[in-house]
This record gives structure tokens, C-alpha cells and sequence, in this order.
């Protein structure tokens, strides 16, 4: 162990400074885990005018579950690396006692939010720690957690005494200004012992280049006067901190020096978020991915507002007149920052740019291109016409254009004059005098290495650029770069969200007997992902149809993918002909394989024209407001139960009656509920922009709507997509920034009329097929369907017969006539028939096969009593059986067009 030590401390002597800021403390972790053979450690760090509190900056080998509590410590508490940074000792203590002092975490995810169980560990598990030792004291811990119960040996401690040296010693030296740095010797000397003695604590710093987050230490936010508390750990809240003037060129470095791949290292002015301002300067080395790209920037940064204090006092330099006349064009520069900062889209960005730089520069006009393949495409502009972008649609990428050449070199270009594009670019001469312009600058758009685009800014009179107006223009093309390459990317996620959606909704309600719908679904905010709000209308036998309406709780592709999961079931069950209970059930069930963090409400009703009778269940959803055709609105009174995935079934069912030309609107959350007004107060202001809405009056855009029939206006599609307007309108007034999508509903039923059903007992005897002829050859000879008199015979006597050889009475035949005949035959069995091939020497099996090929489709579903087998055959579908009259005809054309 003694050698081991030893070699250690041969390492440390031969690293240089290439680790810098939280790749040095990591080092530092692994050297002190290896040395002790422990589990895992950490590296808090604090300082001296930083408060007491104590910032985990950096850990190795420890489970996230148990260094998320140690995230932000007491500096003046017992835990181990608070003694050590406070005393600036050794310090040792079991794991049994080194919780004490960390507040219970909560368990992230868990339903009933309980807290979790303390971490344990093994008996005999010790944590020692060792300050980090500064200039003006320790500037942080550093903690190991060892299986060991022993103090460490003489070698280990001096190991570790000498390791916290080391890494205290080489932070401190990132606080030095290197050689180089541009201060003038004499004033150098004369300032450091000032600079030494009021040098605070080094901030670190760890910038993930392709995400845009950062990761600070106190010190860090202390330098910049931000309160962490309110910290978002986003790149662009540093650069909102930077100096309006200074941000261009601390831009521009940092962007060469990703590109170049060399150290950042600059000085700066900083504004402060409490109004104060100062100077800082920062260092950092850049960290590539196992391609080669830049993947992270990881450095340090200290306040140096007391060595520029005393440079002043020896120059006293005074205001430039080229600072005075930059003042209106920094203001400017500073509000396309926070413009670019705050953009989302691509034409977010396209609108900053044109409005921010445009006047800074006395511009005429802006394009923005992005490099697609080997093309660059326009994908905004402003100051050139519309034929003119149409001809410059596709530039090939590897063509002698100046806005291909300097992307192709990565270098900006800038043409003062007509003329001079024309000597330099003789084979497009035409394009000056087409786009109306005599000056351009052509910007490479280049982020995070690689090249995404370009950006034109153009003038309508010959101009000379200055060396500042090249250098300020430079550094706004990296600014314009990294909102475009966020925005394309945000578009791009966007556009697919919508697919998605657009993809798992019914992209149209079926136009059915029994029902007339129409829906909306209203996405939240532009901020927000995909949704897993959804509706259904589905189809059942003997003109029933199931409505369904669901939300899956939260959002993204997760949710929408379960979404569509549902959905599915739903269909498939169905068409299995279950009752809503038992449908839910088997949701639930399938939400709970999901896992704990799935959960979904929704609500599921089978409407009967039959009997204008509605059975419907719901699961944690928001009930269904009916509407009776004298305009009263009320709610039917049903147990909601618990949401899918934490329901325990059985769920309760609930039966209402509906009158002809009822309104059913089943809604999500959404739409009644916000952080501004609770869900009860949703639905009472539903129910009051409900009120009222009867046939005549429910408002209407088609002009023919009031010389219509009733029978007609009660199909009528438009009134109820105006009647979807009027109540998303009054619910949802301003849809932007809502953080939550909603789904809408509105189905009117229809009663199937008496004249449309007929229906006989038969006796449970073999002369009952004999009779289900003679009735459905009579009912259908009533009906003009004498067409299909044979094959519905044939029909209902299979099935009579089957019954009468396999199940049980009493038996009943009816006769539905809607857009398809429907032939029923029910029983008192709930044996279900199911089709099998038969054999060649059999002599019976062949019954159903029969009914499957001369029918259009067929079924069993379960009744109270027992079963029912039944067939359907279409009828015209140019003339809807429910529409009678010549002006019923008419109507119906004309409002469905």
C-alpha cells in the first residue's frame, strides 16, 4: 500500500496543466478512491465570502440515488466534508451516522408520494474527507466512501493530505492570470499582491456545447451574481450576464476556439442581475466525443474587478468617441441577444435577425439559408421579392456563389459594390440588378463545429465595411447559427409531434345512422410536446355505436404512444362487443403492464337508437354534459372511479335516457380546467355556454340551414362544427401558452323509428325456421327490400336452426333497417359460435361459413338473457335509409359536401 501511495504521488507530480475544472476533480476522485480501494467519492466545493453552504460539484462511482441529498450541504453541519472544509482536518465518520443532517428525499415518481427509504450500507462503511486547501483557506472537500472501518495508514493520510493539496494548489492556479494575458509588466507586478489578496474563489464551469447546459459551482454564481435558486442551467443566461458590448468578440473567441480546437481564455465585462457590474475572466479546454466533435467546454472563471479597479486609477482613461457612437448600436446587439435567446422557431429567428440587425446597420435586406445535402435553401428573408428568392430556391453548395464559397471556407465575405461582385463573379452578373441590392455581407452560419447554413445581409447603396462592422457581423453569425440549428431543430421535432398526432386521431368521424359528431383537438402551447389527449366513434352492431373519449396523462412521444395503445384496445374490445365495464376493465389492466408512471382517465358509453337508451363508465374522467332538446344541461351522477392504472375494478355503469336530438359532449380536462380556474368552475361554465342549445337554436353557417326540415337540421354537420367553435371559444379564449391540449366531442343521437324495426318470438321447435322465413319474407316485402328476401331468409333460418340444434330458448328474431339490414336471432345460451373447417365426411359444420360468405359482416354479442347471433347486408349507399323525402335528399347533399 505504502508503494501504491508512493507511485500515486509520482503521478501527481508529473500532470501538468492540462486538467482544468471539473476534469481536475474527477482525476482527483479516482486518485483518492484507488488509494483507499473505496467505493466512491465526491468534491464539494464553497469559499471565503461564498457563505457557509457547501455545492457538490463533481462525483465518481456513487449511485445518483444517494448524491442527489448531498447536492447542496450545511457548511457549519456535521456531515464529513462541512467538518473538513470548516476545521481544515481530516475527517472520518461511519455511513450509519453520516446521513444526519440530510433531509428525507422524496421519491420521485411515486403516486402517493411517500418518501423513500434511507440509503443503506454495509456495516462497517466509513466516509473520510479532506479539505481542499486555497489561498485564504479551504476552498472545498473532497470525500471518499470506504467499506473499511479503519483510519487509513500513515501512507494513505499522507496521500491524501498531500493529493488535497495538489488539487486545491492547481485550482487556485487557474485563478492567476497566465502569462500573456495582455497587462503591461510593470503593471502586472505592481497589482498582483492585490490581486492575491482580494482574489475570491474560483468558479468552475461545464458547458455541454450541443445541449446548451451548464453546470456551476457557488462560487460560479457568486462571480456572476445570480441566485441559485433561480439558476436554469442555461448557456444563454451566461451570455444574457456578458456585457452588451463585450459579447460579439467573447462570442467570436469562443467559437474559434471550437472550431480551432484551443484554449478559451479571455476578460470580459459582466452586468450583473442585482445591477452591479464588474470584470471576470475565464479559461476553458475543449472536450471532444469519441469522433472527434466538440461535445463539452469545461473551465473556471474568477473576478478580477479589483486588478482592472487599479489599472484604471494609473491610466485613468477616458470615454472614446468611437465607444459614445457605439452605444445605440450595443443596445441593439444586446436586444437581438435576448430575441435570439427567446426564439423558437425558425421564423422566430428570421424576425429577430431582420428587426435587430437590419437597423443596426442601416441593412436593406436579410436571407437566411439552410445547407440541405449539397444545396443551401432560403427559409426566410425580408427586402427581396418573392420571384427572386424563387430563383435562388436551391444554390448548389459546391458552386462558385459567394454565399457557397464562404461556407465552403467557413470565412465571411463582404462585397462593397455592384461592381465588384460582377469582377468577381462574372457568371451570375444578373443577380446585384434582380435582387435590388449593391452591398452584402455573406455570413457562415457555423454551430458546434460544423456548418448549418448562411446568412446574407445586404444594402442598398455601395458601402465600405470597417473592421468593427466585419468583426461585429462575424460574431453575430455564431449568435444567428446556434437559434438556427435550435430552431430547426424545434421544427423539425414539431412538425413530427404533429404527424404523430395528426396520425393517431381519427383523421374523420364515421357518418352513421345513429349519430351525427364532430370534434376538435386543441395541442397546448407551442412550448409543449405531442399529446395524449384522444376520441373515437366506433361502429357496432344493430346501429349501436360506441363513443370514447381519453387522456393519457402528460406529454411526449411516450404518452402518445400510449395513447395509441389504448385506442387500439378500445377498437379491438369493441368489436368483442363488451359492456363498458368490463371494457375498462381490460384497460386497466393493460395501463397497469405499463408501469407506475402510466396513467390515463377515460370515458366509455355505447348508445342504443334502438331504445335511446346510453350505459356509460368512466375512469378518473370528467362526465359527459347531455343536452335534452328543450335546451336543459345536466351531468350524469356516476362514480368516476380511479384513473386507468391505479383503478381497482368492478366499474359502475350508469343507464340514461335520451330523447331524440340529445346532444352528448364528452370533453378532456383540458378544455374546462386551468391554473387559473379549477375544473369545477370548468364545467359550471360549460354548462352555462351549453345552456340554451337547442334544434333551432343551435347557430349555424350554412345559409339553408333555417328552410331545412327538422329531420335534417338534427343531421346537420355544420351546426355542430360551429357549435365545436363557439364552446372552444368561450372556454379557451387565447389559446397560447396553455399548458395543457384538449379534446372535444359533440355527438347528437337519433332515435331509429318504429316503422324501422319489427321483431317476433319463435317457438324452440324445428318449425321455427320454417316461420323466420315466412316473417322476413313478409317484413321485407313491406319494405321494398324484396332484393334481399332470399339471401335473408337463408340467413335467419341458419341461424334459427342453430339454435334450435345447439343452445336454448326463448328465441327471437328481429329486423333492423337502417343504411344495412340487420337480421338478429337471440337465445337463452351464452355458448358462443365460433367458425371451424369442415372436414369433407362431415356432415354438419358448415352452417356459419354459409352465414360468413352471403352476409357483409356478422357477430355475437351477449345479452342480459343469453346471446345474439347477428348478420348485416348494405343497402343503397346512395340513399340512406334514414332520409325519406325528395327535400331530405337535397339538404343532406348540400350540407355534406
Amino acid at each position: 500500500m505504502d508503494q501504491a501511495s508512493e507511485e500515486r504521488r509520482r503521478l501527481l507530480a508529473k500532470v501538468g496543466d492540462d486538467l482544468w475544472g471539473i476534469e481536475l476533480l474527477r482525476f482527483a476522485i479516482q486518485q483518492a478512491v484507488a488509494d483507499l480501494a473505496g467505493l466512491g467519492g465526491m468534491v464539494h466545493l464553497g469559499g471565503p465570502g461564498h457563505g457557509t453552504g457547501l455545492r457538490l460539484a463533481v462525483t465518481s462511482g456513487l449511485p445518483p440515488a444517494f448524491t442527489h441529498a448531498w447536492e447542496r450541504i450545511d457548511g457549519n453541519g456535521p456531515l464529513a466534508p462541512a467538518r473538513a472544509f470548516r476545521d481544515a482536518v481530516f475527517v472520518q465518520v461511519s455511513m450509519a451516522n453520516a446521513v444526519v443532517g440530510i433531509p428525507q428525499q422524496r421519491a420521485s415518481g411515486r403516486p402517493d408520494g411517500s418518501a423513500a427509504e434511507p440509503w443503506s450500507w454495509p456495516v462497517g462503511t466509513t466516509m473520510v474527507a479532506v479539505p481542499l486547501p486555497g489561498p485564504g483557506g479551504p476552498i472545498g472537500a473532497l470525500s471518499v466512501v470506504t467499506v473499511s472501518a479503519h483510519e487509513p495508514s500513515p501512507a494513505q493520510l499522507a496521500f491524501l493530505d498531500t493529493l488535497g493539496r495538489w488539487t486545491g494548489e492547481h485550482l487556485s492556479k487557474s485563478s492567476a492570470p497566465p502569462s500573456g494575458s495582455g497587462l503591461i509588466g510593470w503593471q502586472e507586478q505592481s497589482i498582483a499582491p492585490h490581486l492575491r489578496r482580494d482574489l475570491q474563489a474560483v468558479g468552475t464551469w461545464d458547458w455541454d456545447i450541443r445541449t446548451g447546459d451548464v453546470i456551476w459551482n457557488d462560487a460560479m454564481l457568486a462571480v456572476l451574481g445570480v441566485d441559485p435558486d433561480t439558476f436554469d442551467g442555461r448557456i444563454e443566461t451566461w451570455t444574457g450576464i456578458v456585457h452588451p458590448e463585450d459579447l460579439p468578440w467573447v462570442l467570436a473567441d469562443i467559437d474559434e476556439a471550437i472550431r480551432a480546437g484551443r484554449m478559451h481564455s479571455t476578460e470580459y465585462r459582466v452586468c450583473r442581475p442585482d445591477g452591479t457590474s464588474g470584470w471576470v475572466r475565464a479559461r476553458g479546454r475543449l472536450v471532444v466525443d469519441d469522433n472527434g466533435e466538440p461535445a463539452r467546454m469545461v473551465g473556471t472563471m474568477w473576478d478580477i474587478t479589483k486588478t482592472h479597479d487599479d489599472l484604471d486609477a494609473v491610466t485613468e482613461p477616458g470615454p472614446s468617441s468611437a465607444e459614445r457612437a457605439a452605444v445605440e448600436r450595443a443596445s441593439r446587439i444586446k436586444q437581438l441577444t435576448r430575441a435570439l435567446a427567446e426564439a423558437v422557431t425558425v421564423r422566430d429567428v428570421v424576425d429577430a435577425s431582420a428587426d435587430h440587425i437590419l437597423p443596426a446597420f442601416g441593412a436593406a435586406g436579410l436571407m437566411l439559408t439552410f445547407l440541405e445535402s449539397d444545396h443551401l435553401r432560403p427559409v426566410g428573408f425580408t427586402g427581396y421579392s418573392q420571384e427572386f428568392v424563387d430563383r435562388a430556391s436551391r444554390i448548389p453548395a459546391s458552386g462558385k456563389y459567394p454565399i457557397a464559397e464562404s461556407l465552403r471556407d467557413r470565412t465571411p465575405m463582404f462585397i462593397n459594390s455592384a461592381e465588384e461582385y460582377i469582377e468577381r463573379y462574372p457568371t451570375t452578373a444578373d443577380l446585384p440588378a434582380a435582387g435590388g441590392k449593391k452591398a452584402w455581407a455573406f455570413l457562415p452560419l457555423i454551430a458546434s463545429g460544423r456548418p448549418v447554413g448562411s446568412c446574407v445581409v445586404s444594402f442598398s447603396e455601395p458601402r465600405r465595411f470597417t473592421g468593427e462592422e466585419c468583426n461585429l457581423l462575424t460574431a453575430l453569425s455564431g449568435l444567428v447559427a446556434q437559434a438556427m440549428e435550435r430552431a430547426r431543430l424545434y421544427d423539425r421535432e414539431h412538425t413530427r409531434s404533429q404527424e404523430l398526432q395528426r396520425g393517431l386521431l381519427p383523421r374523420g368521424l364515421p357518418c352513421l345512422p345513429a349519430i351525427t359528431a364532430a370534434a376538435r383537438y386543441l395541442p397546448a402551447g407551442k412550448d409543449m410536446e405531442v399529446g395524449g389527449d384522444w376520441y373515437d366513434v366506433i361502429s357496432l352492431s344493430a346501429d349501436r355505436v360506441a363513443i370514447v373519449i381519453g387522456d393519457v396523462m402528460g406529454h411526449g412521444v411516450a404518452e402518445a404512444i400510449t395513447m395509441a395503445r389504448l385506442r387500439t384496445a378500445v377498437r379491438t374490445l369493441a368489436d368483442l362487443e363488451l359492456p363498458p365495464d368490463e371494457l375498462l376493465s381490460h384497460l386497466n389492466d393493460l395501463v397497469s403492464e405499463l408501469g407506475d408512471d402510466f396513467y390515463a382517465t377515460c370515458l366509455y358509453l355505447v348508445y342504443d337508437p334502438t331504445t335511446r337508451s346510453c350505459v356509460l363508465a368512466r375512469a378518473g374522467h370528467p362526465p359527459p354534459a347531455v343536452v335534452h332538446p328543450d335546451g336543459t344541461v345536466h351531468f350524469p351522477d356516476a362514480d368516476p372511479n380511479a384513473p386507468l392504472g391505479a383503478a381497482t375494478p368492478p366499474f359502475e355503469t350508469v343507464e340514461i335516457d335520451l330523447p331524440e336530438g340529445s346532444l352528448l359532449v364528452l370533453y378532456t380536462d383540458g378544455l374546462v380546467e386551468s391554473p387559473a380556474l379549477d375544473i369545477d368552475q370548468g364545467i359550471a361554465h360549460l354548462a352555462k355556454t351549453l345552456s340554451g342549445t337547442t334544434l333551432t337554436g343551435t347557430p349555424c353557417r350554412h345559409q339553408n340551414h333555417a328552410a331545412a326540415s327538422d329531420s335534417t337540421r338534427l343531421r346537420c354537420t355544420v351546426c355542430l362544427e360551429s357549435l365545436c367553435d363557439r364552446l372552444t371559444a368561450a372556454l379557451l379564449p387565447g389559446r397560447q401558452g396553455t399548458a395543457d391540449d384538449a379534446a372535444l366531442l359533440v355527438v347528437r343521437t337519433h332515435a331509429l323509428p318504429n316503422d324501422d324495426m319489427a321483431s317476433w318470438p319463435l317457438p324452440d321447435h324445428p318449425r321455427a325456421a320454417g316461420q323466420a322465413r315466412e316473417h322476413v319474407r313478409a317484413q321485407l316485402s313491406a319494405w321494398d327490400l324484396d332484393d334481399l328476401s332470399m339471401t335473408t331468409e337463408l340467413l335467419a333460418s341458419e341461424l334459427v336452426g342453430n339454435v334450435v340444434r345447439h343452445a336454448k330458448g326463448p328465441i327471437h328474431l328481429r329486423l333492423l333497417r337502417s343504411n344495412v339490414l340487420t337480421c338478429e336471432v337471440s337465445d337463452g345460451s351464452l355458448t358462443t359460435p365460433r367458425i371451424r373447417r369442415a372436414a369433407d365426411t362431415d356432415e354438419g359444420g358448415r352452417g356459419l361459413q354459409l352465414v360468413s360468405a352471403i352476409s357483409h359482416r356478422w357477430g355475437t354479442r351477449y345479452t342480459p338473457g343469453g346471446k345474439c347471433i347477428w348478420t348485416e347486408q348494405p343497402l343503397d349507399p346512395a340513399c340512406p335509409a334514414f332520409l325519406t323525402d325528395q327535400c331530405d335528399l337535397d339538404m343532406y347533399d348540400l350540407l355534406n359536401e
